[in-house]
């Protein structure tokens, strides 16, 4: 009676299994962990196993159970482990083409243990010794105010606290901390909508203090044969209006226009392009996380030509260059230094130094000012950024 009921079992859980297994899939497919649908898998396997140990267990003295018992025991058993291996299996197929190791490593700007970072000719007019300013920012900048850090500050008290003192979180992160009165100063670009209402709400007051300029570019795969688009086009792409690549003069292929998260500087700069026009909603492998990827997924994803992407000229061309990717003249404009400076190019728009009013720390506004003095501005040129000094 017993087998019976535990083969019902089985033969049961069998042909359920399948209705199972897709339910368990389509939650996996809404969420940003695969590693969910392992562990409901192996649950499953886990039962299998205890079912099959406790009807051995049920016959542990008969010497040797029928061929006809051991293979109804068997087969869900079996039919567990041949989907658990298609299920690797499928993961590993659908990611074949991931990325790793996308992001810059930012220990190579490290101040005084960098040959990358920009350098004055002589010591800096200016010194910080007491009371060091806190500063966080975003990625691209980060070798920026590194060359700040390396200029002013004084090198044996400055790695003790390289933790708390100067950090680079990325630029939702670093605006999070500016207000929590982690940070005093952070290098971001301008603050998306939601950033600034986040400071509303608790009274605080933001200070955004130009001290360069930069290009905001998109770039494809090296291979597509498109090396010019409008802004219009551009602004298409992203609502969704232009969908295929032999609408802007390509090849016959579907567009993969892929972004950045909310709140991200590159995901702010496109919102501000786009001009109030809306963005289509991506799907969740279209939205890379760290800045690296999004060069990485559009030079590489699949091995196909048909991605666009996004970012920061300095970033495409001295922190994460790849040989794969290239950048679009915008309205018949190549985004080189000489536009930028000329505001020629058309994405051109500042980068800051925020902080919140009311900072109390004695040295934020003398390393502001001297930023914006001829010293400062030439670190911003030498690691190759545009100054907003005109010359």
């Amino acid at each position: 009676m017993i087998l019976v009921l535990i083969g019902a079992l089985c033969l049961a859980t069998l042909f359920t299994l399948p209705f199972v297994y897709i339910f368990l899939l389509s939650i996996v497919w809404t969420t940003t962990h695969p590693f969910i649908e392992y562990l409901l898998i192996v649950a499953v396997l886990i039962l299998y196993v205890y079912i099959w140990l406790m009807v051995l267990y049920r016959y542990r003295r008969h010497a040797w159970l029928s061929f006809r018992k051991q293979l109804f025991m068997v087969v869900p058993f079996l039919s567990c482990i041949v989907i658990l291996l298609a299920t690797f299996g499928y993961d590993m197929w659908e990611n074949r083409y991931e990325i790793k190791g996308t992001e810059v490593n930012l220990s190579e700007y490290k101040p005084f243990h960098s040959y990358k970072i920009a350098t004055l000719n002589k010591e800096s007019q200016f010194q910080i010794k007491d009371e060091l300013v806190r500063l966080d920012g975003a990625t691209a900048l980060y070798p920026v105010y590194a060359s700040f850090v390396q200029a002013l500050y004084p090198k044996d008290e400055y790695d003790p606290y390289v933790s708390e003192i100067v950090s680079c979180t990325t630029t939702p992160t670093a605006y999070e901390r500016l207000l929590e009165k982690k940070t005093d100063l952070i290098f971001v670009a301008a603050p998306s909508s939601k950033q600034e209402e986040m400071f509303k709400k608790q009274k605080e007051e933001l200070v955004k203090v130009p001290i360069g300029k930069e290009a905001f570019v998109f770039f494809v795969n090296k291979d597509n044969p498109v090396t010019n688009l409008s802004s219009k086009q551009i602004r298409d792409i992203y609502s969704g209006k232009i969908t295929n690549w032999k609408e802007v003069g390509g090849k016959d292929e579907k567009i993969r226009a892929f972004q950045r998260p909310e709140g991200s500087g590159s995901q702010s700069a496109l919102i501000r392009f786009m001009n109030g026009q809306s963005i289509m909603k991506p799907m969740t492998k279209d939205v890379p996380a760290g800045m690296g990827a999004i060069i990485s997924v559009t030079a590489e994803y699949e091995n196909r030509d048909n991605a666009i992407g996004y970012s920061f000229r300095f970033y495409t061309q001295a922190m994460k260059k790849s040989n794969k990717i290239k950048l679009l003249q915008i309205d018949g404009v190549a985004p080189t230094v000489e536009h930028i400076r000329d505001d020629i190019y058309p994405i051109t728009s500042p980068f800051y130094a925020v902080y919140v009013k009311g900072n109390e720390n004695k040295n934020l506004m003398r390393l502001i000012n001297w930023i914006q003095s001829d010293e400062g501005q030439q670190l911003i040129e030498k690691t190759g950024y545009v100054s907003i000094i005109q010359k």
